[in-house]
């Protein structure tokens, strides 16, 4: 199965580990991801200014970039991709007058009318792919690693574009324990890391790192796994100066979904780019006989 695939900026740079273990992971499941051409940043964010139009532009220009190769959906990583262009889909899908607008503006562009559908990975491995036929392939289980799946925001909130229950999302859980590893509920699970406060109230970030890592800790976590480039900064970057400032603090490692999917798939740990992580897991997976 071939799939449309909208990579992102972040992907290409400082979460290399997310986009190449995803790429081999599918290659494994027979899943081919096909990078969409000329794409651009997504805007990173959905601005929820009534005027701001322009804001606009940049999700939807991707989305007429996969009509133009005559694709109808599009799968993204990135929990901010996806929550960017999914909002945006959905409005010019919903709103007639910003879509007309919008077409207008981009005259030299192909009308767009929401015909692509925006998917995330996740959604895939759950719907089409299925969790029984990704425990099948496993060559490495994952056993006696025990892991607390953190969803954060984008992937949740709002409902409109959720891809689980927004109270109490499962599908990471079911990743997880298809993978043969434990999932640790913690109560921190979709609270927001932060996100861009990083910028301007840094410490403010450490102490919701804190806050996050250690109640995953406290419920017997070994380690966390996310989908979002930015919640694997904000509570991967801040952990030196936790492990600085509380002596009971010693460091937890962090995992994208694509990175445990790829060690339990049996592929080369290379692809994971452990090395591009402020706390590598590599010692975690060494003590677990799951790497070499």
């Amino acid at each position: 199965m071939d799939l449309s695939y909208y990579p992102g900026c972040t992907l290409k740079t400082k979460a290399k580990g997310l986009e190449d273990s995803a790429i081999a992971s599918l290659n494994a499941l027979d899943v081919r991801l096909v990078e969409i051409e000329r794409w651009n940043c997504c805007g990173t964010v959905y601005s929820l200014a009534e005027d701001d139009l322009a804001h606009h532009l940049a999700p939807v220009r991707n989305l007429i970039r996969v009509k133009e190769q005559n694709g109808d959906r599009v799968g993204t990583l990135c929990s901010f991709c996806y929550h960017t262009l999914k909002r945006a889909n959905l409005m010019v899908r919903n709103d007639a007058e910003k879509r007309k607008t919008l077409n207008d503006f981009m005259e030299e562009e192909v009308d767009y009318n929401g015909e692509v559908e925006v998917v995330h990975l996740l959604e895939v491995l759950r719907d089409e792919i299925g969790w029984e036929n990704i425990a099948a392939k496993v060559k490495v289980p994952l056993k006696g690693l025990k892991v607390a799946p953190y969803y954060g925001c984008t992937l949740l909130r709002p409902q409109e574009v959720a891809i689980d229950q927004v109270e109490r999302p499962t599908i990471l859980h079911r990743l997880v324990e298809a993978l043969g590893a434990e999932a640790v509920d913690f109560p921190f699970a979709t609270e927001c890391c932060g996100s861009f406060q990083i910028v301007g109230n840094p410490d403010a970030i450490t102490q919701r790192a804190r806050e996050i890592l250690s109640s995953a800790t406290r419920r017997g976590a070994e380690a966390l796994v996310l989908t979002c480039p930015l919640c694997h900064f904000n509570l991967g970057q801040r952990q030196p100066e936790l492990i600085q400032q509380y002596s009971d603090f010693t460091g937890v490692p962090l995992f994208y979904f694509t990175q445990l999917l790829a060690i339990a798939l049996g592929i080369d740990p290379e692809v994971c780019h452990f090395e591009l992580d402020f706390v590598s897991p590599l010692s975690l997976l060494k003590s677990k006989n799951l790497v070499s």
